[in-house]
C-alpha cells in the first residue's frame, strides 16, 4: 500500500513539474495569423483634384476600386477610453458602437484589424493580439525612413491645416488641463480573433510586409493630429507606398470653434477631411466595408 501511495505521489509530482514546462514550450509556438480568403471590397473613393496646376481650385472626383480582403487591413487609431477634452471623449463614445459593427463585418469577410491605441499597448502585453504583431520578421523600409518619427505637416506637398489648433483644441466650455485621461482602447470596440495590437510604425510595417497587406483603411481620432501624423497614420502609410483611404464617417477632429476659421466643430472636421482628400488620400464611407462583391468570396 505504501509503495502504491508513493508511486501515485511521484506521478502527481512529476505531472505538476511538467505542466509549467509544457506551458512554457507552448508559449514559444507562433501565434496563428488569419487565413487568407477570397473576397473583393468595392470601395467608392472620394477625392479632390486641382482643376489646373497651381490654381488652388479643386473639384470632387469619385471613382471605384476593388481591393482583395486578404491584402487589406483596417488601422484603428487612438480610440481611447478617455480624453482630457470631455466633448472629444463623448464623441468617441458615440462613434465606438458603429465602428465596432463595421470592423466586425470587415473582420468576418477576412480583413485584418489592427488596433493602435497609442501609449497603452503595455496593457495588452501578454495577449495573442500584441504578440501577433511582434512576431512578424523585421522588414526594411525606404532609405532613410525613421519608423518611430512623427510625420509633421509637409509644406512641400500640403498647405497649413484649415483649422487652427495652436492655442487650444478642446471645444469644452471650460478647458481642462491637458493630462492623460486614458488607459486602454475604448471598451466598445472588440479585440478578438486574428486581430493585432500595436502602436509601432515598424511593427505594423513588418506585419504588412510579411502578410502581403498593401491596402490600408484608416479610422479613429483625431483627424488633424494622430490620424495624419502617427508613424502608422495617413502621411506615413502613403509615403510607405500603401494604398490608403480614410473612413470619413468614423473619424473626428480636435477643433474649437472659438479658433479660426470659427465654424462649427462638425464643419471643422469636414474641412480637415477635405484637406486629406486634396493632398493625401481619398476617403470612403464605412458602409463600403460591410459587404464584399457578390460572388467574389468563393463557392
Amino acid at each position: 500500500m505504501t509503495r502504491i501511495c508513493l508511486r501515485l505521489f511521484t506521478i502527481v509530482l512529476v505531472g505538476a513539474l511538467a505542466a509549467p514546462l509544457a506551458a512554457q514550450e507552448a508559449s514559444t509556438e507562433p501565434i496563428p495569423n488569419r487565413p487568407k480568403v477570397p473576397g473583393l471590397l468595392r470601395l467608392n473613393l472620394l477625392e479632390r483634384k486641382e482643376t489646373a496646376p497651381d490654381t488652388k481650385e479643386f473639384k470632387v472626383v469619385e471613382r471605384t476600386v476593388e481591393w482583395e480582403v486578404s491584402q487589406t487591413a483596417v488601422i484603428i487609431i487612438d480610440m481611447w477610453n478617455g480624453h482630457y477634452c470631455r466633448s472629444a471623449a463623448q464623441r468617441v463614445g458615440v462613434m465606438a458602437p458603429h465602428m465596432n459593427r463595421v470592423v466586425t463585418a470587415a473582420r468576418n469577410h477576412g480583413v485584418m484589424i489592427i488596433h493602435a491605441p497609442s501609449g497603452t499597448v503595455n496593457m495588452y502585453a501578454d495577449t495573442q493580439y500584441r504578440k501577433r504583431m511582434q512576431q512578424a520578421p523585421a522588414a526594411k523600409g525606404p532609405e532613410g525612413w525613421a519608423f518611430g518619427k512623427w510625420c509633421d505637416l509637409d509644406p512641400s506637398c500640403e498647405p497649413p491645416m484649415p483649422v487652427d489648433t495652436t492655442k487650444c483644441a478642446s471645444d469644452d466650455p471650460i478647458v481642462y488641463t491637458a493630462v492623460r485621461q486614458f488607459s486602454k482602447q475604448h471598451p466598445g470596440i472588440d479585440i478578438i480573433g486574428y486581430d493585432g495590437i500595436s502602436d509601432s510604425g515598424q511593427e505594423i510595417f513588418n506585419f504588412c510586409e510579411a502578410h502581403g497587406i498593401t491596402n490600408i483603411v484608416i479610422m479613429g481620432v483625431h483627424t488633424n493630429m494622430c490620424v495624419l501624423g502617427r508613424p502608422f497614420g495617413i502621411r506615413a502609410m502613403v509615403r510607405l507606398g500603401r494604398n490608403v483611404v480614410l473612413a470619413r464617417d468614423l473619424t473626428d477632429a480636435m477643433y474649437d470653434p472659438r479658433q479660426p476659421p470659427h465654424v462649427s466643430h462638425t464643419r471643422g472636421t469636414e474641412l480637415v477631411i477635405e484637406h486629406i482628400e486634396k493632398y493625401w488620400c481619398p476617403s470612403i464611407r464605412s458602409d463600403d466595408l460591410l459587404q464584399v462583391v457578390s460572388g467574389s468570396a468563393g463557392p
